[in-house]
C-alpha cells in the first residue's frame, strides 16, 4: 500500500464536498495520481451519483416515511467515506464501494 501524503489526503477529503469537490478533486488529482486520492474520489463520486440517480424516484413518494430513511442512509453513506478520508483509511463504502471501484477504475 502506497504511503499517503498530505496533499493526497486533502485531495480525498475535498473530493466529498458535493459534486463540484468530487470535479475539483479529479482536476486537482489529474497530474499526479495520488492512489488514496482516487480510491476516495471514486468512492464520493459513487455516492454522490447514486443519490442523484435514486433521489428523483424516492422523491416522488411525496412521504416522509419513504424519502427520510433514504436521505439518512445516504448521509451515513457519505459520513463513512468522509471520515476515512480524514483519518486517512481506504475503507470501502459498505454495500457499493467494490463497485464503484470498478465502475471508476479509470479516474
Amino acid at each position: 500500500m502506497n504511503s499517503i501524503t498530505e496533499e493526497g489526503k486533502k485531495i480525498a477529503i475535498i473530493s466529498y464536498v458535493t459534486i463540484f469537490g468530487a470535479v475539483i478533486a479529479m482536476v486537482m488529482n489529474n497530474e499526479k495520481k495520488h492512489h488514496f486520492a482516487s480510491f476516495h474520489i471514486r468512492q464520493s463520486l459513487g455516492v454522490i451519483l447514486t443519490f442523484f440517480a435514486l433521489g428523483y424516484p424516492v422523491g416522488t413518494f411525496d412521504s416522509w416515511m419513504v424519502t427520510g430513511p433514504f436521505y439518512i442512509f445516504f448521509f451515513v453513506l457519505w459520513l463513512y467515506g468522509f471520515l476515512g478520508a480524514l483519518q486517512g483509511k481506504m475503507n470501502l463504502i459498505p454495500l457499493l464501494g467494490n463497485l464503484f471501484q470498478k465502475i471508476f477504475k479509470g479516474l
